[in-house]
Order: structure tokens, then sequence, then C-alpha cells
């Protein structure tokens, strides 16, 4: 049986990775798992958020596995390290993607980062950015209003541009020429966060970088799928399996098997 890419998630935000997954690397099956019961991750205190990040691993092992992907922020700026030494198996996250993509996008060395509170607090991106180019400037904020509206399917309306706009004061009309989209629930959102920016301010989000780096460590391990045919994917979630499946099948565009998943006791960590 073919192997899956397992990718999980706080809620429906990783679904971006899932469609960028699915559109660079076609023949590869994936296992997602959103724990939309817990959602958002982003105020949850770090222990909490590695704990969750522990036992959807431990959900997600059973299926095994060829990769893992954290495809939420919070969680791999608090859980990727510990999962990396937890399982023999490459782990991924979203944020150094994310960061080359936008060190690569800026012209002027100034570069904005939204995200959760955890995110941001955590300085992730921060010390990502200045790895790769030392000489950056950063300016950060957290938008916490964003991530509720994206669980809910609230994706344009006067309450979101309303959320958008209050959210993202002191950062437009900022030195900012990329802004980094440092929660992959935001994607959700990016009409209505470029229409509050303008068209000055290039939008990176990690979700196509990451396919890109998923894609290369597999081929590097010889382990890119050549099943020729269409593989099918499962979906699990943690909390109410209508809204995940509706917003899933209105972003990947196509009708989707939905799991939803009952808690047990972990086994990592």
């Amino acid at each position: 049986m073919q192997q899956p890419i397992a990718i999980l998630d706080s809620g429906v935000g990783g679904l971006t990775v899932v469609k960028e997954v699915m559109r660079q690397l076609p023949r590869e099956k994936i296992i997602y798992f959103g724990d939309t019961a817990r959602a958002p991750y982003g105020p949850r205190p770090s222990e909490e958020v590695l704990r969750f990040t522990r036992e959807i691993v431990d959900y997600l092992i059973q299926y095994d596995p060829k990769m893992i992907v954290i495809a939420c922020n919070t969680a791999t700026a608090v859980a990727l390290q510990d999962i990396r030494s937890k399982v023999n198996i490459p782990v991924v996250g979203v944020i150094y993607p994310g960061a080359r993509a936008a060190i690569g996008r800026t012209q002027t060395g100034y570069v904005g980062v939204i995200g959760t509170e955890g995110t941001i607090n955590s300085g992730a991106y921060d010390a990502a950015l200045k790895r790769l180019r030392p000489d950056i400037e950063v300016l950060s904020k957290a938008c916490p209003k964003f991530v509720p509206l994206v669980e809910r399917g609230n994706f344009r309306s006067a309450e979101t541009y309303d959320a958008v706009e209050s959210s993202l004061i002191g950062l437009k009309g900022s030195s900012i020429d990329c802004l980094i989209l440092g929660c992959t629930h935001y994607p959700y959102l990016a009409d209505t966060i470029s229409e509050v920016m303008g068209p000055e301010v290039t939008l990176i989000s990690s979700a196509d970088e990451t396919a890109r780096e998923i894609s290369t460590i597999l081929h590097d391990q010889g382990k890119l799928s050549r099943n020729e045919p269409v593989p099918i994917h499962h979906f699990c979630c943690s909390g109410d399996p209508r809204m995940f499946k509706s917003i899933a099948q209105q972003w990947l565009n196509k009708e989707i098997e939905l799991t939803p998943v009952v808690w047990q006791v972990p086994k990592i960590g």
C-alpha cells in the first residue's frame, strides 16, 4: 500500500498546504488531521500545544506515513524539534519555508509577519528570517481574530473586512514590501488582506514553498510515489465534521472522505 504524507494542523488551515501538495505532487496520498475541536492553538500555552501535537502524531503514525508535515505555524514553533526527536521519518514545518520565500521576494529588506499570538510571541519567524539574512528588518503582529473567522467559513464579509483592517493597523503604510501569512489559516483571507494592504505589498504563503521542500526531501530519499492511479486521500478532524467538510470541499474543489476522530491516550512522548 502506498505510504501517505501525514499533514496536521489545528483546524482547516493546513488544507492550504494540502492543496499545494496535491498540485505539485499529484501522485502522493495524503492523510490529514485537523484538530478543529481545540482550535485555535495560538492563545494556548506552549505545553498544551506540544501535548496536542504529540497526540495527533501518535494518531497519524498508525497510517505508516513516510513524512509528517506540521502545517500549523504555532505547532511548528513549539513542537517541531520535539517531534523530530521522537519519530524516524522526516518532519517538516512551515516557518522556515515561509521565511525563505520572503527573503527571495523582498526588495526593500523590510518584511512583515502576521500570525497567532503563539507564533508571534515565539519569535520563530524573526529568528528564521535573520538566520537567512542578518540585515533583514522584521515587523511582526499577532492577528487573533483571523483563525475563528476561517474556522467558521467566514472568508469574505463586512465583519471579515473590519477585522482584517483593524488587525493590520501599524503594518499598512509601513516600509514592508512583503507580508508573511504566518498562519496556514490566513490564505483563506488573502483577498481581503491584499485589499487592505494594497498592491505594493506581496503576500507570502508558506504553502507552496513547503510543498517544494516536501518534494525535494522525498526525491532525495527516493520516496516519491510512482503510482499511476489518482490517490485516495483521507481527512480527519476532532470536531464537527460538517463544517470541516464544507470548507475542505470549497477549498480543494473536490469531494473528500471524512472520518471524525475519537481521541485515544497518546503513546508518543
